[in-house]
């Protein structure tokens, strides 16, 4: 593959979609081809699919179930969206990709951290990002942050987003090449320039 995935991780309120839009914009303004698509959905199969998992009225979904639809949605986007544009030279920018499931499902839920890192190889034919950048926030901060009504997930409470964000940080820990962590406490212009920054020593070195 000629291109780039990068993904964009965190706990909702983190700010990881702010910094993933403006990384894309950035790139956009040097000529560079980049698409940014969501997780779960990026897809007409994948946006139905979001709409089952986040529905509040949908409480009595099971971890396992929750885990199958995140992971159908997953291998949908990889092929139909993720795979040829990476085919055709892009970067491809993640709102959300297979570290999300490891740290929600796999962690936070307590089915398994190597169990899911399996099942995403199943689901995204292997494919592994190139770089994700986690978006590190305090779930308490994070809550404030969200002015929005809570769907499903964010509706668990501030201990399982703990629980989340834990999944992520050790996720940094087991792979410190891949994933980098950023401070979200500090201003939306100090992580986008510190992301830039990142982002072209990755470009340069491939």
């Amino acid at each position: 593959m000629k291109g780039l995935l990068i993904t964009f991780e965190g706990i909702d309120g983190s700010g990881k979609s702010t910094q993933a839009i403006l990384l894309q914009k950035r790139l956009e303004e040097l000529g560079i081809p980049v698409f940014l698509y969501r997780e779960p959905g990026g897809t007409s199969i994948g946006e139905k699919i979001r709409s089952i998992l986040l529905d509040k009225m949908h409480s009595e979904m099971f971890p396992l179930t929750e885990l199958f639809l995140y992971l159908a949605a997953r291998a949908q986007i990889t092929s139909q969206r993720i795979v040829p544009s990476l085919n055709d030279g892009s970067i491809v920018l993640m709102d959300r990709y297979l570290d999300s499931t490891i740290a929600y499902q796999g962690y936070a839920r307590g089915l398994g951290v190597e169990l899911l890192r399996e099942l995403n190889m199943l689901a995204t034919g292997g494919l592994l990002p190139d770089a994700t950048f986690v978006i590190d926030c305090d779930p308490c901060v994070a809550l404030k942050r969200n002015t929005s009504l809570p769907d499903r997930l964010e509706s668990e409470g501030i201990e399982f987003m703990k629980q989340v964000r834990e999944g992520f940080l050790l996720l940094s820990k087991m792979e410190p090449e891949r994933v980098f962590v950023f401070d979200g406490a500090r201003d939306v212009s100090t992580i986008e320039n510190e992301i830039y920054q990142k982002v072209k020593t990755i470009i340069r070195s491939i």
